[in-house]
């Protein structure tokens, strides 16, 4: 689920910090930048691991903070494909359920993955498995808050850095009033068609 991410970036550090020790200084800027970020194709970043490198620091005119390139290891949320983790529901929708780690809410489970024969109960806004019995069929409501263990099955990252538009949304920027819909930098899609998986609650020993 975790990993380490080797990494190099030039830290610039404020005068007012030139009293405290510079690796102390620099940890606390590489966390302000880049704790609770999605770095593309590398994953969520949670915070500093180590710092394994600090090459000279250097200052530049008319600017009083020293900048100094620094090589360092951070820890980085990103499950490898067919790792299984356990999560909860934080909502359904037609597109699939979707999943909350707590830290982490990009995760969705799309109707063809879910245990099978499902449907979306539209009333309710929840997937329901419809369970089979020799009794009949039973359904099994996937309620929001409930924990639930699935398998990742792919990831997507999307690079959501700011870019200047283009000419032709430039030209039809005066007819279109929509927002632009926000996308998930880095997205996570789970399965629970197989035994074992899904709701807890479905495979507890009562």
């Amino acid at each position: 689920m975790f990993v380490l991410a080797e990494m190099v970036d030039t830290v610039r550090t404020n005068p007012w910090q030139f009293e405290r020790k510079l690796n102390d200084s620099i940890a606390e800027e590489l966390n302000k930048k880049l704790a609770n970020k999605v770095v593309y194709n590398v994953g969520l970043c949670i915070c500093l691991f180590d710092i394994t490198k600090l090459d000279d620091s250097y200052m530049f005119p008319g600017d009083g903070a020293s900048h100094t390139k620094v090589q360092f290891r951070y820890v980085v949320f990103r499950p490898f494909l067919d790792e299984i983790l356990m999560g909860k529901i934080k909502g359904c929708s037609p597109e699939g359920v979707h999943v909350s780690l707590g830290f982490f809410d990009d995760i969705v489970i799309p109707p063809e993955s879910l245990q099978q024969p499902a449907k979306f109960d539209e009333a309710e806004q929840v997937w329901v498995w419809e369970y089979e019995t020799e009794e009949g069929a039973h359904d099994l409501y996937m309620d929001v808050g409930e924990n639930i263990r699935f398998r990742v099955v792919d990831e997507t990252f999307i690079d959501t850095s700011p870019t200047g538009p283009s000419s032709a949304e430039a030209s039809s920027s005066t007819t279109a009033e929509e927002t632009p819909r926000k996308e998930a930098p880095y997205t996570l899609v789970g399965s629970i068609s197989e035994p074992g998986l899904g709701l807890l609650s479905w495979w507890s020993n009562n």
